[in-house]
C-alpha cells in the first residue's frame, strides 16, 4: 500500500504495522493531553479585555473580544472589565461657614479599554478603593470649601458641576473615564437644619404679611376710588339742581299722585288723599304776578 502508514512493510517482520498504529495514535493522544493541561486558548468575553503577562510581565498588546492562542508556560491572560460600572461614595467636608456636611456622591466610570493594560500594570483591579474613592473625597471638601452651607443648597447644580470637572481631571490621569456624576444627598447637623426651617418658615409669614398689606392697600385705594366716584357724582346732581327741575319733580309727583287717586272725596282727609296745587300747572308767568 503505497503512500499509507503502512509504506515499508515487511511481511517478513510480523507486527510492524501493528506497532505503527500504536505509536500514532500514543502521539495524538499525547498531544491531546498536553492541549487539555496547558490549554493554550483563550476567549476574551463581551465588555473584557485581556491583559498579555509574558512569564509576569505585562506586555503592550491589549486583547480584544473572542479567541486568542497563548503560548503555553511562557504567556498569561489577566482578565478586565471596561464595563461602565457605578460607585457610590459618603464624603465628610466643612463648608466656608463651618458647617459640617455629609454627602453621598454617585459616579459611573470605565476604564479606558486600550489602556487596560496600563491600569493594571499601575493600579491592579482594585482602583475603585486606591484610587476612585479617594478622589471623590479630595474633591468633595475643596469645593464645598468654597461654598457656604445655605449655597450648597441653592447652588446645586453649580456645585455638582464643579465637583465633576474636578473628578474627571484627576481620574482621567489613571486612564479611567467618568460617565456620569450625581450628588446623592447633602446632610447637614441638626442644629443648622433647625435653623433653615425656622428661617424658612419666617420668611414665609413674612411674604404672607406682605400679601396682606398690599391686599389692605388695594381694598383702601378701591374704597378711596369708589367714594371718590360718589363724591363727584353727587357734586354733579348738586350742580344740576335748578327750581325748574325742582318744579318738574313736583309737577312728576302730582300727577303719580293723580293716577292713584280713585276720584272719590274722602270724608276725612288723610295723607292718602292727593293735594293737587293748581299752581303747579300754571305756566303763564303773568297770571302767576295777577295771582299774587
Amino acid at each position: 500500500m503505497p503512500g499509507g502508514i503502512f509504506d515499508g512493510y515487511d511481511p517478513k517482520i510480523p507486527g510492524l504495522a501493528a506497532k505503527k498504529s500504536y505509536m500514532i495514535v500514543t502521539i495524538l493522544i499525547a498531544v491531546v493531553v498536553v492541549l487539555l493541561i496547558f490549554n493554550p486558548f483563550v476567549t476574551i468575553g463581551a465588555g473584557e479585555r485581556g491583559i498579555v503577562l509574558n512569564f509576569g510581565a505585562v506586555q503592550p498588546i491589549v486583547l480584544g473580544e473572542g479567541l486568542h492562542m497563548l503560548i503555553p508556560i511562557m504567556q498569561k491572560v489577566v482578565k478586565m472589565d471596561v464595563r461602565v460600572h457605578k460607585s457610590q461614595t459618603n464624603a465628610e467636608a466643612s463648608s466656608r461657614d463651618l458647617q459640617e456636611v455629609t454627602s453621598v456622591i454617585a459616579i459611573n466610570y470605565h476604564i479606558l479599554p486600550d489602556k487596560a493594560n496600563v491600569v493594571f500594570q499601575s493600579i491592579g483591579t482594585s482602583y475603585k478603593d486606591r484610587i476612585i474613592d479617594p478622589a471623590v473625597q479630595e474633591i468633595v471638601k475643596a469645593v464645598t470649601a468654597r461654598y457656604t452651607a445655605e449655597e450648597l443648597i441653592t447652588k446645586r447644580p453649580v456645585v455638582s458641576s464643579e465637583m465633576k470637572g474636578g473628578l474627571v481631571e484627576r481620574l482621567i490621569k489613571h486612564q479611567i473615564v467618568v460617565d456620569e456624576f450625581s450628588i446623592m444627598n447633602f446632610s447637614f447637623s441638626k442644629l443648622f437644619m433647625e435653623a433653615i426651617e425656622s428661617k424658612q418658615t419666617a420668611e414665609q409669614l413674612a411674604l404672607k404679611a406682605s400679601r396682606d398689606l398690599d391686599r389692605i392697600k388695594i381694598e383702601a385705594e378701591q374704597k378711596i376710588t369708589q367714594a371718590k366716584a360718589e363724591a363727584e357724582a353727587l357734586r354733579l346732581q348738586k350742580e344740576n339742581i335748578s327750581p325748574d327741575l325742582i318744579k318738574l319733580r313736583r309737577i312728576e309727583a302730582t300727577l303719580k299722585a293723580i293716577d292713584k287717586w280713585n276720584g272719590i272725596m274722602p270724608k276725612v282727609t288723610s295723607q292718602n288723599m292727593p293735594f293737587i296745587d293748581v299752581k303747579d300747572f300754571d305756566h303763564d308767568p303773568d297770571k302767576q304776578q295777577t295771582h299774587k
